[in-house]
């Protein structure tokens, strides 16, 4: 069974940096896509980030030039480094891997808060 361990999340302020770090555990095929969405209180989660393990980025424009993801595809962890955070950025993210070899597996972590405030 796989398993994804977010860590990273906190407290920080306007014009801070975070960094989130998502380690996947089990039987994980290749290619795949891991990745990191949100959920701010009252909204839809959205896509933040993604990476597949070739290197393909997919960022959204609310966080491009702030925002980047990267992956270690031997320790099976995919990593986002947030700056300048606004307080818009506040949300819980959670951590995704997906691939579609023997059919379609989503797996999603249990979420981390990121909170932006002074």
């Amino acid at each position: 069974q796989v398993q994804l361990l977010e860590s990273g999340g906190g407290l920080v302020q306007p014009g801070g940096s975070l960094r989130l770090s998502c380690a996947a555990s089990g039987t994980i095929a290749s290619p795949n896509a891991m990745g990191w969405y949100r959920q701010a209180p009252g909204k839809q989660r959205e896509l933040v980030a993604t990476i597949t393990d070739g290197g393909y980025t997919n960022i959204a424009d609310s966080v491009k030039g702030r925002f980047t993801i990267s992956r270690d595809n031997d320790k099976n962890t995919v990593y986002l480094q947030m700056n300048s955070l606004k307080s818009e950025d506040t949300a819980v993210y959670f951590c995704n891997l997906v691939w579609a070899q023997g059919g379609y597996h989503d797996f999603w972590g249990q979420g981390t808060q990121v909170t932006v405030s002074s």
